[in-house]
């Protein structure tokens, strides 16, 4: 293909709206109940960190089938490997704040995630 043809259909996605999508598109989001059974390991050991509770309760959710009445499906934590990747992301900056992380790891809030190509962002919606 030659480059003008590329960038005039490069042109016609853009006027249609099909463009590529950027990190800042948001995929979607979920609910979820933080509980109790959020705050500890598929084997019973305590969990230390917001990002591995959050990571716990979609394995809850996918893996064993223990949703609280609050918990929402999502399409994109259903394996582990993508668990593994949630976790992650909710390590970085920015992922959640720091009364965020505090609510999670001492109470069982509602959150809500949302989640992006590259990121996710978690948010208290009631303590």
């Amino acid at each position: 293909m030659t480059v003008s043809k590329a960038i005039a259909i490069a042109g016609l996605l853009a006027a249609l709206g099909a463009g590529p999508a950027r990190a800042d598109d948001m995929l979607g989001s979920y609910t979820a109940r933080i509980s109790d059974r959020d705050h500890r390991a598929s084997d019973g050991y305590p969990l230390s960190s917001a990002a591995q509770m959050v990571r716990q309760d979609r394995a809850n959710y996918h893996k064993f089938h223990r949703r609280d009445g609050d918990d929402q499906g999502d399409p994109w934590f259903r394996t582990d490997g993508s668990r593994a990747d949630l976790q992650r992301m909710l390590e970085r900056g920015g992922a959640m704040s720091s009364s965020t992380r505090r609510a999670i790891v001492n109470g069982e809030p509602l959150i809500e995630v949302d989640v992006y190509p590259d990121s996710v962002r978690v948010s208290i919606l009631e303590d």
